[in-house]
């Protein structure tokens, strides 16, 4: 077994950054993921003028997602194994320059197959920088302060979730579609020189250290993060892809806009307790996000569906998943050490497939039980990821409290 590499082995000689946190590299990092999610579902909110102007249907734009989705899904852990060896700023860039090649494509074509094609190339470019994301934030601090670097590079995400995709679908309304991804490659250009200003590079990993991906899964703690990833991230997304079926019992189908806003508001704030917390709590923070999310289906199985108990659970839905990306990627950086690229390479394929699976659960149990069985089926799987999570004593989240 390999021995556990000392994070202070992997900075720069320079030690500037061991007893602060690299703000603005790490913010570059956040931005860096915060384009890739608005990329990734402004079709969504932008569905109907990109349908009139591509002159296809609203059902095949809603391909230009999908498509996104499968890229990342099959091209993350084949190309983070390939570039191994790659330094790390350079591929990084390549990741990010790349959605500038693609949002270009997207904003200039008229023609629909050819936006599928830039679509999943996007999706290949997300898979790669979604697998490079934490492992770079851990390089670029000392290891007590790598769930706060990993917190704020994270940080993207969620600001994408809660305002920027509002924001996106506004500004498409305001200045059309495809002036929309237009300023998104030029967003993405800035981005480029903000990340060769402040954030260092890294050596790849030399080729008598490089693991092949089975043993990567066979470090100790890195089998029971991803298992507690999967269920989770599938129990989430069988209730937010369906929220909108979930909330007409209640007569809030009218408020699906509101309720998202709610839990985009309460992951932010989780987002912020985590960040303060992580480095030293990570184990009892993941145990406490899981029991919130129980906590929340609890409430909505067991209660009268009305808006006082939908905006509870909601609040408290997102209170524990807000941060549970960091808390997950943190748990496997540490656990894989200089191999965190590889294993979060699995993490990003795990996602995407509990992404697609919540779809397809889903609407499974939409067409046999109905949404009253969601608390239900959802409540389980997070009592499997719970029952893992304090199960690994001596491995995974044990190791860091």
């Amino acid at each position: 077994m390999n021995r556990p590499v000392d994070a202070c082995e992997l900075l720069p000689p320079v030690t500037e950054t061991s007893e602060r946190l690299p703000v603005g590299g790490l913010l570059a990092l956040a931005s860096a993921g915060f384009i890739t999610l608005l990329t990734e579902a402004m079709p969504a909110g932008l569905l109907p003028q990109m349908s009139q102007g591509l002159e296809v249907s609203p059902p095949l734009i809603g391909q230009l997602v999908t498509l996104y989705a499968l890229g990342s899904l099959l091209a993350a852990i084949p190309l983070v194994t390939l570039t191994q060896s790659w330094r790390r700023r350079p591929l990084l860039l390549i990741a990010i320059g790349g959605f500038a090649i693609v949002n270009s494509i997207t904003a200039l074509s008229s023609d629909y197959s050819l936006t599928l094609v830039a679509r999943f190339c996007a999706g290949v470019f997300a898979g790669l920088l979604w697998a490079l994301l934490a492992g770079y934030a851990s390089r670029m601090v000392a290891p007590h302060l790598q769930g706060r670097a990993i917190a704020m590079a994270m940080l993207g995400a969620p600001v994408a979730l809660s305002i920027g995709i509002p924001a996106g679908t506004l500004l498409g309304n305001m200045v059309g579609w495809r002036m929309s991804f237009a300023i998104m490659t030029l967003l993405t250009l800035g981005l480029v020189l903000w990340v060769l200003r402040q954030v260092p590079d890294f050596p790849g990993l030399r080729p008598q250290k490089r693991l092949p991906l089975r043993r990567v899964l066979a470090l100790p703690g890195v089998r029971p993060v991803l298992f507690v990833t999967f269920t989770y991230v599938l129990g989430h997304n069988i209730l937010y892809t369906y929220i909108a079926p979930f909330l007409e019992p209640a007569g809030l189908g009218g408020q699906i806009e509101r309720v998202l806003l709610v839990f985009g508001l309460a992951a932010l704030l989780s987002i912020w307790a985590i960040g303060l917390l992580i480095d030293r709590w990570l184990r009892a923070l993941v145990l406490v996000s899981c029991l919130l999310f129980i906590a929340s289906t609890l409430l909505l199985g067991l209660l009268p569906q009305g808006p006082t108990t939908i905006y509870a659970a909601t609040v408290i839905w997102g209170l524990s998943f807000g941060g549970i990306p960091t808390l997950l990627q943190t748990a496997l950086a540490k656990s894989a050490g200089e191999h965190a690229d590889a294993a979060q390479s699995m993490l990003v394929t795990l996602w995407n497939l509990a992404i697609a699976g919540g779809g397809l659960g889903g609407a499974m149990l939409l067409q046999g039980p109905g949404v009253t069985s969601f608390p239900w089926v959802i409540g389980g799987l997070l009592l499997m990821a719970l029952l893992v999570a304090i199960s690994a004593k001596r491995q995974g989240f044990a190791a860091y409290r």
